[in-house]
C-alpha cells in the first residue's frame, strides 16, 4: 500500500536537497574563483551573478515543489475522477487496491455508505415488485366486477356514467401497477443474462397488436405495422414491456386523425425496432431528459412518467441503444431501438 506522505518526501525533499547542494557548490566556485579580481567593479559583477543565480535556484525550487505536490496528490485526483465518472445507479464498492494509506479510511467509509445504499435499494426493489405483483389480482377482479355492473345497469345512464369513470380509474391503476412490475423486472442489478433466448422481434410485436389496435380505433388513430423478421437474443417478458411502453407512449401523444407506425427491420448487423408517431415531437434539449423516471413533458396527458424509463432500462439490459429522431418536417417523434442480431 502506498503513502501520500512518502510520495511527497520522495518527490519534494530529495530534489530540494540536490538543488541546495548544487547551489552551494556553484556559489563557492563563484566566491573563490575570482581571487585575482582587482577592482570594485569586478566585485559587484560577482555579487550580481550570485543574486541572479539565487533567483534562478528559487524559481527551480518553486517548480520542483509544484511538481512534487501535484505528483504526490495524484492518487487523490484519480479517486476523485473515478467517483465523478460513475453512473447515478452504480453502487458497487470503490475498492481501489492501490489506494494510499491516508485515503484508505475515506475509501472504506465510502464503501460502507455504498453498501447501505445498495441494501436500501434492494429492499425498495423487492417491496416494489411484491406490491405490484400483489395488486394485479385484486385490480383484475375489480375490473371484472365493474364490467358486470355495467352490463346489469346498462339502462341507467347515471350508473353507466359512474361505472365508466370507475373503469377508467381501474385501468389507470392496472397500467401503473404493470409499469411498476416492469420497472422492477428491468432493474439492471436484477437482470439475469441467463434469461436470454433466441426470439423474433417482429413476432413479439404481433403478440402485442390486438390491444393497441382496439385502443387506436377508439382514439381514431391510424396504427400501422411494417414488420420483417428480426432474430435477436432477449428476454421475452421484458421485450414485451419495451414494445408495450413505446407503442402506448406513441398513442398517448398522437392526436385524433394522427398516425403511429411500428417497424421491425434489419440494418446491417443490427435489428431495429422503430415506433413513429405524428404527435407534437420532442425538442432536442428534452430528448435525454424524457428517459428519466417520473418525467412527463405534457401535464395534460395522463401517465406516471415511467414508460420511457422502463424502455431505457430494458434496452440497456439487452445491450441495445435507443435514439429519438423526428420526421423530415420536424414534427412527430421516432423512437429507434437497435439490437445486435
Amino acid at each position: 500500500m502506498t503513502s501520500i506522505r512518502l510520495r511527497l518526501l520522495k518527490w519534494l525533499i530529495g530534489p530540494i536537497l540536490l538543488v541546495n547542494v548544487a547551489g552551494a557548490a556553484l556559489a563557492a566556485m563563484l566566491g573563490w574563483t575570482p581571487a585575482q579580481l582587482r577592482a570594485e567593479q569586478d566585485l559587484s559583477a560577482t555579487i550580481g551573478a550570485l543574486v541572479a543565480l539565487e533567483a534562478l535556484f528559487t524559481l527551480v525550487l518553486v517548480g520542483l515543489i509544484w511538481f512534487s505536490v501535484t505528483n504526490g496528490l495524484q492518487p487523490l485526483a484519480r479517486l476523485s475522477a473515478q467517483l465523478r465518472t460513475r453512473d447515478a445507479d452504480d453502487l458497487a464498492p470503490v475498492g481501489a487496491p492501490d489506494v494510499p494509506v491516508e485515503l484508505a479510511p475515506v475509501v472504506a467509509a465510502f464503501d460502507d455508505l455504498l453498501a447501505k445504499l445498495q441494501a436500501g435499494a434492494s429492499a425498495q426493489h423487492d417491496f416494489l415488485a411484491n406490491v405490484a405483483h400483489q395488486l394485479r389480482t385484486p385490480l383484475a377482479g375489480v375490473k371484472l366486477q365493474l364490467e358486470w355492473l355495467a352490463a346489469r345497469h346498462g339502462a341507467d345512464a347515471d350508473s353507466v356514467h359512474s361505472i365508466r369513470l370507475m373503469l377508467l380509474s381501474n385501468e389507470r391503476m392496472i397500467r401503473q401497477t404493470n409499469q411498476l412490475l416492469a420497472l422492477a423486472r428491468a432493474e439492471p442489478s436484477h437482470f439475469e443474462k441467463t434469461r436470454l433466448e433466441p426470439l423474433d422481434l417482429a413476432a413479439l410485436v404481433e403478440e402485442s397488436i390486438q390491444h393497441f389496435v382496439d385502443l387506436a380505433v377508439k382514439n381514431r388513430i391510424d396504427l400501422g405495422f411494417e414488420l420483417a423478421p428480426v432474430p435477436i437474443a432477449g428476454d421475452r417478458f421484458l421485450l414485451r414491456d419495451l414494445i408495450d411502453n413505446l407503442v402506448d407512449n406513441a398513442l398517448r401523444y398522437t392526436p385524433a386523425q394522427g398516425t403511429v407506425t411500428v417497424s421491425c427491420y434489419r440494418d446491417g448487423k443490427y435489428g431495429v425496432l422503430a415506433v413513429e408517431d405524428s404527435g407534437p415531437g420532442i425538442a432536442l434539449s428534452q430528448r435525454e431528459r424524457v428517459f428519466n423516471r417520473f418525467v412527463r413533458l405534457d401535464d395534460s396527458t395522463t401517465g406516471s412518467g415511467l414508460g420511457l424509463a422502463i424502455v431505457r432500462d430494458i434496452a440497456l439490459a439487452h445491450g441495445a441503444s435507443i435514439a429519438i429522431d423526428s420526421r423530415a418536417a420536424g414534427e412527430g417523434a421516432i423512437f429507434s431501438v437497435r439490437f445486435l442480431s
